[in-house]
């Protein structure tokens, strides 16, 4: 990507923008950074004499620009971008750049849940085999920062969201595919848009490289079909080439002969969605030359993330975890299996404006789920499904309650026995800043129920 003398925008001025700007800066080249939000409230320490196009038509005149980087959270296909793309405009974005500068060898992953956990699984393998590596991409750390330290024997493992896929023009050596659901249907045009931006993280795979995909969900596996790199497989119910459990145990099967690796009993967390990140980094580990040792250790010492099932506190009985991070059903269905005790759910937020039949009927039909709160702006909206899904537990609508309200309502709700389990299956920003201020108020409220 020539740069050098060219008319270049920014798109978006927040974390990735700044990546970009940082990354132009350091080799003098100048830009014009595009942003919605009015200067005055903007961070521009360190860019203070870059030029800045600000407000409501922040996208004007995009056609003059030679280069245009698209930041994640702008809609690939807003009018603006095609007519300027129509007109010459060279259309990028930072990871972008990154797959065409980095030196080392990437493992990207992708699906609508589990990329932070399996990323970190693979990672932390990495780690164990004293691999030189880094964790990078949608989990909050600039990638263009760190390209001056990759070096040919660097591994780099790169969580990718379909924001980023959209318009990526190269693939990684190692591709993971995990489940792919309705998500994100408030940014993209709709279902068939986002599977399609997934779909480029194996497209452009060579016969050197790696497709290591989810065979448990239709949609994931027919990745299978996509690109020239060699296809492997993950789990939980078949016998496939690549990883998968059978009989409480996770086998690594890339041979002639299928290796037991753990126990899943030896897990620290829970879960079939656990489950299907191990597999799924079992394989890609070993793949991109991790020993057995190292991966095994990776995942039985894995105590996951913060806001997914997050075991908070017990009181008086009962358990509660925090799952703040649920954003949409497959997540919260997967929490919900992962008990065999009663469970009082909270359920709800922002509607992203995805398709909830399925997943009421599946809640309707799950005898564990003993009690739901209903919260946020689609609470009505589940109200009057779950009713016409004949859910006979007991059902509680709290609508915008504060956090303290609700936690108190699950606690009489649950009684003195089971879990509460913060789940919401929907995004947090009708009542929250996000996920994570919804589940640290979540836990904060549990634990002053104490007090």
């Amino acid at each position: 990507m020539k740069l050098k003398g060219k008319n270049i925008a920014i798109l978006g001025f927040g974390m990735e923008g700044r990546d970009v700007a940082s990354y132009l800066k350091k080799r003098g080249i100048d830009f014009t950074i595009c942003d919605i939000k009015n200067r005055k409230d903007l961070d521009v320490k360190g860019f203070e004499e870059a030029k800045f196009i600000c407000g409501d038509k922040y996208l004007r005149e995009l056609n003059k620009f030679d280069v245009i980087f698209r930041s994640p959270g702008i809609y690939r296909y807003k009018k603006e971008i095609i007519e300027a793309e129509n007109t010459g405009s060279f259309i990028t974005s930072a990871t972008n750049l990154f797959f065409e500068e980095c030196r080392g060898k990437i493992i990207g992953i992708t699906g609508t849940k589990g990329k932070g956990t399996t990323a970190n699984l693979i990672y932390k393998s990495f780690e164990n085999d004293k691999k030189n590596a880094y964790l990078l991409g949608n989990i909050g750390l600039p990638i263009l920062e760190k390209l001056e330290k990759i070096k040919n024997d660097t591994w780099v493992v790169l969580e990718l969201s379909s924001f980023q896929l959209i318009d990526l023009e190269l693939s990684p050596h190692v591709a993971v595919v995990l489940n792919i659901t309705q998500d994100h249907l408030d940014w993209h045009k709709d279902i068939d848009e986002y599977v399609d931006s997934k779909k480029n993280i194996v497209i452009h795979q060579t016969s050197n490289d790696y497709a290591i995909i989810s065979y448990d969900y239709a949609t994931s596996r027919s990745f299978s079909k996509l690109g020239k790199g060699k296809k492997y497989y993950f789990s939980r119910n078949r016998k496939v080439k690549g990883s998968f459990i059978e009989n409480g145990r996770i086998f690594l099967n890339t041979l002639s002969k299928p290796k037991a690796i753990a126990e899943t009993e030896e897990l620290s967390l829970r879960g079939t969605h656990i489950e299907e990140n191990v597999t799924a980094a079992v394989c890609a580990s070993y793949l991109a030359g991790v020993s057995n040792s190292s991966i095994k250790k990776a995942i039985v010492d894995y105590k996951g993330y913060e806001h997914r099932m997050e075991f908070v506190e017990k009181i008086e009985g009962v358990e509660f975890y925090n799952d703040s991070a649920a954003t949409g059903p497959h997540s919260t269905m997967a929490a919900v299996t992962s008990f065999d005790r009663p469970i009082t759910l909270i359920l709800g937020g922002f509607d992203k404006g995805i398709n909830y039949d399925q997943f009421a009927k599946d809640l309707a039909q799950n005898e564990n789920v003993k009690n739901i709160l209903l919260i946020g702006d689609i609470s009505k909206k589940l109200e009057i499904l779950l009713k016409q899904s004949k859910y006979n537990g007991k059902l509680l609508n709290l609508g915008e309650s504060p956090m303290k309200v609700i936690v108190k309502k699950a606690k009489e709700a649950a009684g003195s026995n089971g879990i509460v389990l913060l789940s919401p299956a929907a995004s947090s920003f009708d009542m929250f800043k996000n996920y994570k201020d919804r589940g640290d108020q979540f836990k904060k409220a549990v634990k002053d129920l104490n007090k």
